[in-house]
């Protein structure tokens, strides 16, 4: 038998990735459905990051269907779909005029803010070809994309420490690890982590001095802060009408309240955006010459991006400003007013740290509080401890949330309540020590998995998420043991050695 008669006669394998036969539409979607019912809710405000709800139905509706509409279209080749030059242009131009730009102001459609940081990172890097070993410093507090960025680009990312009590950038510290190799100073506006503004005047002039570029990481802030500073909170200056700044990335997708998918990243000469192209005619192919790190991309995100600007206008952002900052103020002072609880910071923002106060008789285990809360409907993000900076709960407050302020605040009494007499965080010792000492690149994903229940974790799928002990044992642990146990639990997690 020959092997073609051979693959010929052996048995179908089905796998539910791939049925044998092509199934209805309607059936999918309703198992699709039943796949998302263990998802977080996406809007109604009780998902406290990570999604933003403008609670306007119909502007959602106006950006799906733009974002159908252009779903097929291939951001790969403008002269091809020239429809995407004129959506791009006036999406970068819309967000350039509100942050100290104008139409003129270069700028690219990305995918997201880490695309964006990853392009400013590389246009820094690029201008400075005499460079051989390229540095960025940042604060401790900058996104995590700066490291992703380094990680991708070799470029060495060197963290400066920030104050203590308002968690913004120390210039000084920033100003002492600059040397001859720096190519990027960075600031936020905000700061993901404590909503809080770093010293972004002070910051760009030293970089400027240096002769040193500047990026203002504004993916959270950008399409927020104007709104707010209208609403007549007090914002301190950020943007590109800051001397010094170079370079500033704004997401969309955030409190622009636009389809995931969106970001703008605008420079202040056209000369940094052209470094952050990529050309390549080194092949028989076509040219391919591209703005950002895709290549092939549908223009759903930017067509859904441009549908919601146009939808809410300045008018409608200015509404959802002021909404998320009444929400803002409401819930600080009635976490102020829990006792063992505390706002970490003085946040510039809508995003909210709530720490354990430590001058508490018995501090709180803020992990297992997450846990009492999500149980209760809503979801409150784990920040771990670095260095000086102390464990936290993450919330983002959007136009949705004023509604929901008063419910969250009681939920947080009564679980604030149950886990008071569990008193301070306490991993499991034994398993602390063995990841500082086992090489975790030498086991597999069940061995790792096998780990998981000593450590009292269960990620059996169910109704009841518990995340408390996996994040009481990663705040244990050094950053760099933390990175290395996060990327075995998501290599083990897409493995069959979890379940689900």
């Amino acid at each position: 038998m020959t092997s073609h008669q051979q693959a010929a006669a052996a048995p179908r394998v089905h796998h539910p990735g791939l049925p044998e036969r092509g199934r209805a539409g309607v059936g999918l979607l309703g198992e699709l459905a039943a796949h998302t019912d263990g998802d977080l809710p996406t809007r109604g405000g009780r998902t406290t990051a990570y999604v933003y709800d403008s609670g306007r139905a119909d502007v959602r509706d106006t950006a799906e269907r733009a974002y159908v509409a252009m779903m097929e279209v291939n951001g790969l080749d403008p002269t091809a779909f020239p429809s995407i030059v004129t959506l791009e242009r006036q999406v970068v131009g819309a967000t350039a005029t509100r942050l100290g730009g104008d139409d003129t102001t270069p700028g690219i459609f990305t995918s997201g803010g880490t695309e964006s940081i990853m392009l400013a990172v590389k246009a820094a890097r690029d201008a400075r070809p005499d460079v051989l070993a390229p540095e960025i410093v940042v604060p401790v507090t900058a996104h995590a994309a700066f490291h992703k960025a380094g990680a991708y680009l070799r470029v060495t990312v060197r963290s400066a420490p920030v104050d203590p009590t308002s968690y913004r950038a120390d210039p000084a510290a920033v100003a002492d690890l600059c040397n001859e190799n720096t190519v990027l100073v960075v600031a936020s506006a905000p700061s993901y982590a404590h909503g809080v503004v770093d010293p972004v005047t002070e910051m760009a002039a030293d970089a400027a001095a240096r002769g040193i570029p500047c990026h203002v990481d504004a993916c959270v802030g950008g399409w927020l802060l104007p709104w707010l500073a209208d609403a007549g909170a007090p914002v301190p200056a950020f943007d590109l009408s800051v001397p010094g700044v170079t370079s500033l990335s704004c997401d969309l997708h955030k409190f622009g309240y636009a389809p995931k998918g969106a970001s703008v990243l605008l420079f202040r000469d056209e000369a940094m955006r052209l470094r952050a192209y990529y050309a390549c005619a080194a092949w028989p192919g076509y040219i391919v010459v591209n703005s950002t790190v895709q290549s092939s991309k549908g223009a759903g995100p930017l067509a859904g991006a441009w549908a919601t600007l146009q939808a809410l206008g300045a008018d409608g952002y200015r509404e959802l400003g002021r909404a998320a900052l009444s929400a803002t103020r409401r819930l600080m002072s009635g976490v102020e007013a829990i006792d063992g609880l505390v706002v970490l910071g003085e946040p510039d923002s809508t995003l909210v740290a709530i720490g354990a106060d430590p001058a508490a008789a018995r501090p709180l285990d803020l992990f297992a509080l997450a846990d009492e809360a999500r149980a209760k409907g809503y979801f409150l993000q784990p920040q771990l401890s670095l260095d000086s900076i102390p464990a936290s709960l993450h919330l983002t407050l959007t136009g949705v949330s004023g509604s929901g302020v008063d419910g969250l605040l009681a939920v947080l009494r009564e679980c604030v309540e149950a886990v008071r007499p569990l008193g301070p965080p306490t991993p499991p010792a034994d398993v602390v020590e063995l990841l500082r000492q086992v090489d975790l690149s030498e086991l597999d994903n069940a061995s790792f998995a096998a780990l998981l229940p000593a450590a009292g974790i269960d990620l059996t799928p169910g109704d009841d998420v518990t995340t408390a002990p996996v994040n009481r044992l990663l705040d244990a642990l050094a950053p760099s043991t933390r990175e290395a146990v996060a990327a075995r639990f998501l290599s083990a997690l897409y493995s069959p050695c979890l379940g689900g």
